[in-house]
């Protein structure tokens, strides 16, 4: 009874739809949700009010978390699953928004092997089979905290897709008709040349964090698909190919229809 499922999904999703009103402001302010065709902005709309649906969201440090500010992180959340599904977020159910950047207390050990208290500030946090945790002063619109082409949404929830083989590992599950080699020959030229252009003091217009690890490259590279495609198909033309394949979009071609 399949079809009687679908039909009662489908009157569901009728009741708890985004509001007209509420989703033309939050495309109004984020710009690479404007450049989505109305089909496209349509079925963002329908994934966004399902993520909506099943995911909790709460207020850290005092914060009260609108619908409003669920809305903008559900939409851009639900742009890297546009043409994947919403399983993709399966595993896990709660966002954590401070005002903020917020303090994680970890021990690090050292070369020697001791172990330190370390206190890092950040603007966001995945963990795996737990929250996305969030500063709202780095993810609110048009914040980009690290330059053009940054979106600590995008990346956190690139995270989430990178989990879903277990650690992150810059490695997300890839689609039948991709193959591990090419992907891993691509990113680890691209990283290779990165690294290159960094220690020359000339990383262009890609954000050298990317080089912590194999996961922050696949994260950072999401970003900057996303929120400045025409930066990465002109630095790596390979790796925005793979990205392309993985994601089933290609925002320079949507860009060049926008404008």
């Amino acid at each position: 009874m399949a079809w009687l499922r679908r039909a009662q999904e489908a009157r569901l999703l009728r009741k708890v739809r985004i509001p007209e009103l509420q989703w033309r402001d939050v495309i109004s302010q984020v710009e690479i949700l404007q450049q989505l065709t109305p089909v496209e902005r349509h079925r963002l709309r329908e994934l966004a009010s399902a993520f909506l649906r099943v995911k909790a969201f709460s207020g850290a440090g005092g914060l009260m978390v609108n619908a409003e500010m669920r809305t903008q992180i559900a939409a851009q959340a639900c742009l890297l699953i546009l043409e994947l599904d919403m399983s993709y977020y399966d595993g896990w159910h709660e966002i954590i928004v401070y005002p903020d950047a917020f303090v994680v207390r970890r021990d690090e050990t050292d070369a020697t092997g001791l172990v330190h208290e370390a206190h890092n500030v950040l603007g966001g946090e995945a963990w795996s089979r737990g929250p996305v945790v969030l500063s709202w002063s780095d993810a609110r619109p048009g914040a980009h905290p690290h330059g053009e082409g940054s979106n600590v949404i995008l990346h956190e929830f690139a995270h989430k897709l990178d989990m879903l083989n277990g650690a992150a590992n810059g490695m997300p599950p890839l689609h039948s008709d991709m193959r591990r080699e090419s992907w891993t020959r691509v990113f680890q030229h691209a990283y290779d040349d990165l690294y290159r252009r960094r220690e020359q003091h000339h990383p262009g217009c890609l954000d050298p964090y990317a080089l912590e690890n194999p996961a922050e490259f696949f994260a950072v590279m999401t970003e900057t698909f996303f929120e400045n495609p025409q930066c990465l198909v002109h630095s790596y033309p390979e790796l925005y190919d793979q990205l392309r394949q993985f994601y089933r979009q290609d925002p320079v071609r949507r860009l060049s229809i926008h404008h």
